[in-house]
C-alpha cells in the first residue's frame, strides 16, 4: 500500500491543523493505521493509532486530549486533527500502516508501509 500525507504548515502555538493520509490500494479496512513523528535531532515517536475498523484508537501521552485520530474507510484515508498545538509539536509527521494487526502498536518496528511525511511547525 502506499500512503501519501498531506496538511502540514505552519500554524501558531494554541492553534488547529488536521494532517490526512491516502492509502492507494484495496482493503484500506484491513490496516491499521499509525501517526508517527520525528523532530529534529530526535528520534521518530509514536503519537497515535487507529484500528482497522476505526473503533479503538491509542495515544502518546504528550498529545492526548489534544490530538484525533479518525479514519474514513470509504476514502481510504486517515486523518489527524492537532488542537492546541504547541512548539514542542514542530516535527515531520508520518503515517504508518500494518496489515491484519487486531492489537494496536505502537513501536516503529511493527509498521509496514510509510509515507513520505508531512512538516508541521508550531510557532511561539
Amino acid at each position: 500500500v502506499r500512503l501519501v500525507e498531506s496538511g502540514g504548515g505552519l500554524v501558531q502555538a494554541g492553534g488547529s491543523r488536521r494532517l490526512s493520509c491516502v492509502a492507494s490500494g484495496q482493503s484500506f479496512i484491513t490496516y491499521s493505521m499509525a501517526w508517527f513523528r520525528q523532530a529534529p535531532g530526535k528520534e521518530r515517536e509514536f503519537v497515535a493509532a487507529i484500528r482497522r475498523s476505526g473503533g479503538s484508537t491509542y495515544y502518546a501521552d504528550s498529545v492526548k486530549g489534544r490530538f484525533t485520530i479518525s479514519r474514513g474507510n470509504a476514502k481510504n484515508t486517515v486523518y489527524l486533527q492537532m488542537n492546541s498545538l504547541k512548539p514542542e509539536d514542530t516535527a515531520v509527521y508520518y503515517c504508518a500502516a500494518v496489515y491484519n494487526r487486531v492489537i494496536i502498536a505502537t513501536m516503529q518496528s511493527s509498521y509496514n508501509y510509510w509515507g513520505q511525511g508531512t512538516q508541521v511547525t508550531v510557532s511561539s
